[in-house]
């Protein structure tokens, strides 16, 4: 009979590596919450349609990577594939625009997109994300970028770059995307083949190609600086600006521009040094027409998804040192039937006064039982036994130095903690 497995593209995480998720995890949350965030949560599943309108028909996650199906009562569900379309959702739909703006979220959220999996990337992944809806200021970019950036160096994380752009808005982008596309059709036999799907529903994405055979011309492509208007010019010149006085470098990438349809101006990725865009660390962007694509009034926004598997990936490659998992702090080892009853009264006697107890279950050895007290990470060892029953103590042993005392039972947490 045959036994089963993970799903691909999916993982289990094991004990050994909780420490890592909770270590990210504490860092993210305390980031967000130095900068202002609350925390949100949207469910799962989500209206298909909800991210077929805003993330565009022709992008890839509509086209190729969304887990969308039909329920029982004929409603076309998706799960989740990204986080920012249903926290605008929510933020419309429970009357968030009528509060004092902008309104700054936060979430830890599974995402689910039917990809190839490879290194950092799996089908169903864990990202942390914060979302600042309300206002255009460049500033507001500013700090969310600082805020990301914050994290990642409070992670102890050194190897990485900041990429930045600006891809316009509605205004000033139809433009550009005309002159591109010209260029790009006088030049459609030299490109990739996938390059020229790309061409034909959404022309933007060829610049972020990684087809060799595509970088030529690509290189050659006109340049959004020329077609910007007054106002994403000067939120892109504010934004630089706003960099520059956090002392936060960062480099131009003019071939930066994201997945989605929803992106306007501000674009941005935190990028590892060695390992390229295939592990970017962190990545988003300014979105000021997605609130009217979901139905709601225009409101601006902007926001960042980071996934949770890819910097535990990047903590494990820099050799970061982490605080080790949570361990027992005393493990209850006990000798003799009737030892066994007095011990499990004890643990729970610990557990209340706030400390981390294990115990050994079952008539063993108290080799066996002191093997198990040094593995499970415990500092002391307390131990019973028929004389310690009669005498009212219990020994305790420390399991580094091997050296153990009698103490009086009525003690015990004193004793634990003055130790």
């Amino acid at each position: 009979m045959s036994t089963f497995s993970t799903p691909r593209g999916t993982q289990d995480i094991l004990p050994d590596d909780w420490p890592y998720w909770h270590f990210v995890h504490r860092h993210a949350e305390g980031a967000a919450l130095e900068y202002g965030y609350r925390r949100v949560e949207t469910p799962t599943l989500a209206e298909t349609a909800l991210f077929a309108r805003t993330s565009g028909p022709d992008s890839d996650i509509v086209d190729k990577e969304m887990y969308s199906f039909q329920d029982r009562g004929g409603d076309d569900l998706t799960l989740r594939p990204e986080g920012t379309a249903p926290v605008m959702r929510a933020y419309l739909q429970h009357g968030m625009n009528k509060l004092v703006q902008p309104i700054k979220l936060y979430y830890f959220e599974h995402m689910y997109r039917y990809d190839r999996p490879q290194r950092g990337r799996f089908r169903e992944h864990h990202q942390f994300g914060c979302e600042a809806i309300g206002s255009d200021d460049a500033y507001v970019d500013v700090e969310m970028i600082a805020l990301l950036d914050s994290l990642y160096r409070g992670l102890g994380l050194r190897d990485f770059s900041l990429q930045i752009n600006t891809i316009g808005d509605a205004e000033c982008r139809p433009s550009y995307t005309r002159a591109l596309t010209e260029y790009l059709e006088a030049n459609r036999d030299r490109l990739a083949s996938l390059d020229r799907e790309r061409l034909d529903r959404n022309p933007l994405r060829v610049l972020d190609s990684k087809e060799s055979s595509s970088q030529a011309i690509i290189e050659g492509a006109p340049h959004i600086d020329e077609y910007l208007c007054p106002g994403c010019r000067n939120h892109w010149d504010k934004l630089r600006h706003g960099l520059g006085c956090l002392g936060i470098a960062f480099s131009r990438n003019q071939r930066l521009v994201r997945g989605l349809d929803y992106y306007t101006r501000t674009v941005f990725e935190f990028v590892p040094s060695c390992h390229g865009s295939q592990s970017t660390l962190g990545a988003g962007g300014r979105y000021d027409g997605l609130a009217v694509a979901v139905g709601g009034p225009p409101v601006p926004g902007v926001g960042f998804g980071s996934g949770i598997e890819r910097l535990v990936l990047a903590l494990k490659e820099e050799d970061v040192v982490i605080p080790p998992g949570s361990p027992v702090d005393v493990y209850v080892a006990h000798v003799g039937a009737e030892a066994e009853d007095a011990a499990l009264v004890l643990a729970a006697r610990l557990r209340s006064a706030g400390f981390k107890v294990g115990m050994s279950f079952g008539s063993r050895r108290l080799k066996a039982q002191l093997k198990q007290a040094d593995a499970s990470g415990a500092r002391y060892a307390a131990i019973l036994g028929e004389d310690e029953l009669r005498a009212g103590s219990v020994v305790v042993r420390s399991l580094a130095a091997g050296s153990q005392t009698a103490v009086p039972l009525e003690e015990i947490e004193e004793r634990l903690r003055s130790s």
